[in-house]
């Protein structure tokens, strides 16, 4: 059975600042995780974090850009596993912007959990993916806060 975690997520900012959090990443380790992403398709990049022995997780997504239109689509693969070269989890994620009168719709699509022992995993980013976007939203004030400070 096929799981796909499916949220939406509104900004009352523009895309392009919204943009600039799911694409740089300096802005983007502030949210997800360290990366060295970098916004051009067919770039192999990696987010990284600490094992995590109880999912069979060296700690190390492999990715690789699969789309990318600024400021209104991105995607890329989103794979991991226990570590040499085993991979365990085959996925993909898909952001989609959506310009509003009062801000960004954000859409989330993370694709892909088929096997039962990615079932930790899904249930894990169902919840992380939505805590995740709060810090972005968190980010993005703090920023309007201190512009309108200045």
């Amino acid at each position: 059975m096929t799981r796909t975690i499916k949220h939406q997520f509104f900004f009352p900012h523009p895309p392009a600042m919204v943009w600039d959090y799911l694409t740089k990443p300096e802005l983007m380790v502030l949210w997800l995780m360290k990366n060295d992403f970098q916004p051009v398709i067919g770039h192999d990049f990696q987010f990284r974090i600490n094992p995590i022995p109880s999912l069979n997780f060296d700690g190390i997504f492999y990715c690789k850009v699969l789309e990318i239109d600024p400021p209104k689509k991105l995607s890329y693969s989103w794979k991991s596993g226990p570590g040499d070269g085993e991979i365990t989890l085959d996925s993909v994620v898909v952001w989609q912007l959506q310009q509003t009168d009062k801000g960004t719709d954000l859409l989330l699509e993370h694709s892909g959990f088929h096997r039962e022992e990615n079932l930790n995993f899904y249930h894990g980013l169902t919840d992380g993916w939505l805590k995740n976007l709060q810090k972005i939203a968190d980010h993005l004030n703090a920023k309007k806060n201190d512009t309108t400070n200045a």
